[in-house]
Formats: structure tokens, C-alpha cells, sequence
């Protein structure tokens, strides 16, 4: 039985998983991936695409069987026990220093290519977000469902006007092109772009509210995965075809150049309300993520009880009130310490890797026939990608470590005191 209301479809579903992997990267994480690989990053974009798809069908296959709150924190407990649990959920936890500020700061950049936007007001702008966030989400799940699918048609149109203005493809950019001896840069590019593809993780914790989990859960993560690629890789044709991409000003601002190449002055407050519209789409599926995951743990009486409570809509609000302060706090701390967006977008990649490959690790022993083999392949996946990352992986490891001590350590002084008393 449910214990939150029952009340996303398939295409809500759709609208919030789409925009959640749209978000943050569709206007940046092309340039990104361009300046890393260049015309290979095409390549690379369907590779990633072939890579996350098999991920897709896991956590479908999982959130089909098991959806809960908890999302893949909770799955990974059914299989590996409530100690695995625990860890992965402060892991999973943990991306809120990192992910968040990146995330804001993306948003926030979209509004300094139209405004005079100094860091305090940056700042400013980043509070007054986190605050819609939490208005929009003491609203029942359906709300963010009807305004992520709005803004995921805004998106679409965004980057079908880039091709029909700018008259693509090109003859001077082949769709596929030869990549030659720059095979080698893929992998560099991938570790930026699975920054795209988190978000399938944070979209678990939604599967308790569909009405129909068992059928809706599974199509719309997989349909929101195609579709959010085939942007993804249509915008890149852009970036690569215009040149909008080089360096680290170049990478940040390459949506607002291209459309200044194709409509002129005109494009500026566009470009800044489809993006920052983006931003927040992605960054809202994750409050509410987080927020579900900690009511969840409350719930089973792991986290303080008052975090269990539940606004008049039936959704956590206590929860989701607590999530966005702690983004707030962290927000204000990257703009003391003026942290680069592709330093944090790395380092959160790392514990969304790891939480992905132990997923696919719950998938193997609890599911079964063809499915545990695909979570192997999809685990094996997981892993390359984390190699892939390098000594950026070792954020997330030495995290996972210190986490694990800490438990340790906590469980050995309950012990104590239980023998004691």
C-alpha cells in the first residue's frame, strides 16, 4: 500500500523525468562535451545514450517491483541490508554540496547574459529559486508534473527553433562524422556527460505517487530517457555546426552566442527564461527526491519522527523544508568559495556513479532471468564510467569511506551502551 497519494500518469511522469536529465546540462554539457572530444562528442552522445539505456531498463525493471519513497537508497537495502541502506542514503545525500550549487549557478548564468548580475545578487537569485522550489513543492505531485511538462515543451521548441532558424544540418557538419584518431577524448567527454543522465536515480523516489507504478513507472523513465538523448544530441549538432564552444566563457554561454548568431539582441531574455526554466525543472525533481528520501527514512523511523510529517496536500513538507535549507547553506557556501561549475558537475558525478553501480549491484540479486543479466552488464557499465572519472571518483569514494566509519563507529557506541545498561 501507498503511503504518499497516488497521483502521476505516463505523461506527467514523462515531463518530469525529461526535464529532470534536460535541465542543468541540455545548454551547457554539449559545449562542454565539444570542447572535450569535439565532431567525436556525436559519437560519444549515442554511446552514452546505448550505455544509459540498459541503467534505464534496470531501475525500471526495479521501480516496477518495488516502488517506495526511498528510491534507490531503498532498493539497495532490500538487497545488501539496512546498514547498505544507510550509507548510500547519506551518500546519495551528500551530492547537496556540489550537484545543487552547480546546478544554481547554471540557472543563475542565464540571467547574467541579460542582467547586471554581480555575485550578491547571483546569490540572491539562487535563494529566490530554492524558495519557488519550495512553494511549488508543498503542492501535491501533480503540480510539478503539469509544470515540468510545460517547461519540457519549452525546451523541445527551444532547440527545434535553433534548427529550423539556423537551417540545420549543414553540409559542413556531417550528423556522424569521422572520428579518426580522436577516438582516444571520448572518454573525457563522458565523464562530463553523465552529468546528463543523473536524474533516473532521483525519479525512483516518485514511483510510490504513480497510480499505475507497475505499468506508467517503467514507460515514462524509459521514454523520458530517448527523448531527453535525442535533445541532447540535436543540440550538440548545433554547438559543433556554429562553433559556439572552446573554453570555459565559451562552454558557459554557448546558448545565448548561438542564438545571438541566429535572431540577433532579440534572443537575449529567451534564451535566459527557456534556460533558467531548464535549471529548475531539473533541479526541482531533485528537492523533491531528496525531500521523499529523508520523509522515507523518518517514516521507518531511521531519521527524527518530525521529518515523517506530512502537509495537508500529503506531501513532506517538514522534509522538503530541510533539503532546501540545507541547499541554501551550501549555495552561499560555493560563492564564498567560488567553486568552477565542471570542478563541482564532477565530483557530484562521482557519487551518482557510485549510487548508480550499487543500484544495478540491488538489481542482480533481486531481480531475476534476463534482468539480473542485464543489471550485471549495466553494473559493469557503471563501473567503466567510474573509471572513466578518474581521480574525481575519488570524491565519492573517500565520502562513501567516511561515511561507512562514521556508522561504524555509531553502532559500536550503541553496542556499549546497550551492554552497559
Amino acid at each position: 500500500m501507498s503511503r504518499l497519494n497516488k497521483e502521476l500518469g505516463l505523461l506527467q511522469g514523462i515531463g518530469l523525468l525529461s526535464t529532470s536529465l534536460l535541465g542543468t546540462g541540455i545548454f551547457v554539457v554539449p559545449a562542454l562535451a565539444a570542447t572535450a572530444a569535439g565532431q567525436a562528442s556525436l559519437w560519444a552522445w549515442l554511446i552514452l545514450i546505448a550505455l544509459v539505456l540498459p541503467v534505464a531498463f534496470t531501475f525500471a525493471q526495479l521501480g516496477r517491483r518495488f516502488p517506495h519513497a526511498g528510491g534507490a537508497p531503498h532498493l539497495i537495502g532490500r538487497a545488501f541490508g539496512a546498514r547498505s541502506e544507510r550509507l548510500i542514503a547519506f551518500l546519495f545525500l551528500a551530492v547537496l554540496p556540489v550537484g545543487l550549487p552547480a546546478a544554481l549557478n547554471i540557472a543563475t548564468g542565464f540571467w547574467q547574459a541579460v542582467l547586471p548580475v554581480g555575485r550578491g545578487e547571483a546569490l540572491l537569485i539562487q535563494l529566490a529559486t530554492l524558495a519557488a522550489m519550495l512553494l511549488l513543492g508543498q503542492r501535491p505531485a501533480r503540480a510539478s508534473g503539469l509544470v515540468q511538462g510545460l517547461i519540457a515543451l519549452a525546451i523541445i521548441g527551444t532547440v527545434a527553433l535553433v534548427w529550423w532558424v539556423g537551417e540545420l544540418p549543414l553540409a559542413s557538419q556531417p550528423l556522424l562524422p569521422p572520428v579518426g584518431d580522436t577516438w582516444p577524448l571520448i572518454p573525457a567527454a563522458l565523464g562530463v556527460m553523465f552529468w546528463c543522465f543523473v536524474g533516473i536515480e532521483a525519479f525512483t523516489h516518485l514511483g510510490e505517487e504513480f497510480r499505475r507504478p507497475q505499468r506508467d513507472f517503467p514507460l515514462a523513465l524509459l521514454l523520458g530517457v530517448l527523448l531527453a538523448g535525442l535533445v541532447y544530441w540535436a543540440f550538440s549538432v548545433a554547438v559543433l555546426s556554429f562553433g559556439v564552444y572552446g573554453d570555459e566563457h565559451s562552454d558557459a554561454a554557448s546558448l545565448p552566442r548561438l542564438m545571438h548568431l541566429l535572431l540577433g539582441d532579440r534572443a537575449g531574455w529567451l534564451v535566459a527564461l527557456v534556460g533558467y526554466l531548464a535549471c529548475f525543472a531539473s533541479m526541482n525533481v531533485y528537492v523533491q527526491g531528496f525531500a521523499r528520501l529523508i520523509w522515507s527514512l523518518a517514516d521507518e523511523g531511521k531519521l527524527p519522527a518530525p521529518l515523517a510529517a506530512r502537509n495537508r496536500h500529503g506531501v513532506p513538507g517538514p522534509a522538503l523544508l530541510l533539503v532546501v535549507a540545507i541547499c541554501a547553506l551550501c549555495a552561499g557556501l560555493a560563492a564564498m568559495l567560488q567553486l568552477s561549475v565542471d570542478d563541482l558537475i564532477r565530483y557530484a558525478n562521482g557519487n551518482f556513479i557510485l549510487v548508480y553501480l550499487l543500484s544495478m549491484g540491488a538489481g542482480v540479486v533481486l531481480l531475476r532471468g534476463i534482468w539480473r543479466w542485464l543489471a550485471a552488464f549495466s553494473a559493469l557499465l557503471c563501473a567503466l564510467v567510474l573509471l572513466a572519472l578518474g581521480i574525481d571518483a575519488l570524491y565519492a569514494l573517500g565520502l562513501l569511506a567516511v561515511i561507512a566509519l562514521l556508522d561504524h563507529w555509531r553502532g559500536r557506541r550503541g553496542t556499549q551502551a546497550s551492554l552497559q545498561s
